[in-house]
């Protein structure tokens, strides 16, 4: 039986290294709709994501598909696993063709009550580095809830925005993006498992892949826009089949509030600070 005591895993540290090919930008531009980037370019803004992932033996993974944990994040036993959100800085973008490092320290570890149950807060940094400059630095946090039926809708209303676009996920977007980010978590692809086991309507939108189309919605919408910082926070599950809008305002120079939802709400709130 695991530990509650995580204060061994405060601190703890990892390091990945990995080279931007092009072979598996192809794939993500592919899984994107979008035109693949060349060599010496920049990587575009959250590809990094489909980097530095640790190839994980079958036999090693839990049940959820997830790496076992009790390695580099602590052992939470049996609560489901859910990326909650981000801040991100950019410095300077990554170029692709190139090594990169990805250095990982894990910040802090806070256990809160909430409406679902005791919820884990693993809050863990990454630096990206290349020739020996930090590019990108990330917070991320990781929350494990006790198992607990989804949170279906969100008392957030979206709204008309400057920019919006429509999104229909399919299982194939789901299945490609896990490919790319090299991603286990049965949630978004193993249908008996996701509405049996964790009691979902249906396969889940992966956290970062709406991020991802949110912030390239922006993008779209401002190509001018040089970007400095971008966060997100997930608010609750997008599930298939159901389609959900990526838009957003700009409120002030230099800083844009992002969203992603539906008719039941905003699923993700997201901040842009740009040049």
């Amino acid at each position: 039986m695991p530990s509650s005591d995580f204060s061994a895993w405060l601190g703890r540290t990892e390091r990945a290294m990995d080279v931007l090919s092009e072979t598996l930008l192809k794939r993500i531009a592919a899984t994107l709709g979008q035109e693949p980037p060349s060599s010496g370019l920049a990587l575009p803004a959250l590809w990094h994501w489909c980097f530095f992932q640790d190839a994980v033996p079958e036999q090693s993974l839990g049940a959820d598909g997830h790496p076992q944990r009790g390695g580099f994040l602590p052992d939470t036993n049996d609560r489901n696993r859910m990326w909650a959100g981000s801040r991100i800085e950019f410095i300077e973008p990554l170029q692709i063709g190139q090594q990169a490092t990805r250095s990982s320290k894990i910040l802090s570890i806070e256990e809160k009550s909430g409406r679902s149950g005791k919820l884990l807060f693993v809050t863990v940094s990454h630096e990206y580095a290349q020739n020996g400059y930090v590019r990108i630095r990330e917070q991320q946090d990781i929350v494990y809830r006790e198992p607990t039926p989804p949170k279906l809708c969100s008392d957030q209303v979206i709204h008309e925005g400057q920019w919006q676009e429509s999104v229909t996920p399919t299982p194939t977007l789901l299945f490609r993006y896990s490919a790319a980010t090299f991603n286990g978590h049965r949630i978004h692809y193993d249908h008996p498992y996701v509405t049996d086991v964790e009691g979902y309507a249906g396969l889940v939108v992966h956290g970062p892949l709406i991020a991802t189309l949110s912030l390239n919605s922006f993008l779209k919408a401002n190509p001018a826009a040089r970007l400095r910082t971008f966060s997100f926070r997930n608010l609750r599950p997008l599930v298939l089949p159901d389609a959900f809008q990526v838009g957003g305002n700009i409120t002030s120079p230099g800083v844009a509030e992002l969203w992603a939802g539906n008719q039941s709400g905003a699923a993700q709130l997201a901040r842009v600070e740009f040049d």
